[in-house]
């Protein structure tokens, strides 16, 4: 590993941790030559998975972009950013271990949208809007109809 600060590629290990799921270890280096220390990070290289959208184009999954999603759902309310990267290592994790390299979008927007309706409804209607295209307000009146009846249920 090459040091940041003066390039040299001579260090050593002081420390290693692995991360909670361990899936990933945090070693604290130092280098031999001007004895500074850095953090490195190792992983295990996963291979990518690709989303298949409703016109047939292939993207890769992005964290960032379910992160963004959900933030805006969430926005002003109480839902920490905590719980919202639980989820998405969760969902990760989840579709990793389905085995598929390509997965539908779809698949992905209703496993969001399944957590947002257990988390809180104000997010989950709002992340519908976007997900479901709700193209006026009677769009909304039907979800938010579906909504209350599912709570009846309850």
């Amino acid at each position: 590993m090459k040091c940041p600060f003066c390039g040299e590629i001579d260090n050593k290990v002081i420390d290693s941790r692995l991360s909670k799921d361990a899936s990933v270890i945090r070693r604290r280096r130092e280098c031999l030559d001007c004895t500074r220390r850095f953090t490195t990070y190792e992983h295990i290289e996963q291979v990518p998975l690709m989303l298949i959208k409703k016109d047939d184009r292939r993207e890769l999954f992005s964290r960032d972009k379910v992160r963004r999603g959900m933030e805006k759902a969430c926005q002003k309310r109480n839902i920490s950013m905590n719980t919202i990267e639980n989820f998405i290592d969760e969902l990760e994790r989840d579709l990793r271990e389905t085995g598929e390299k390509e997965i539908p979008a779809n698949l992905v927007g209703e496993k969001i949208m399944d957590k947002l309706h257990v988390l809180d409804d104000v997010a989950y209607v709002r992340f519908a809007s976007v997900y479901r295209e709700f193209k006026d307000v009677n769009d909304f009146v039907t979800e938010l109809k579906s909504l209350l009846e599912a709570e009846e249920k309850k």
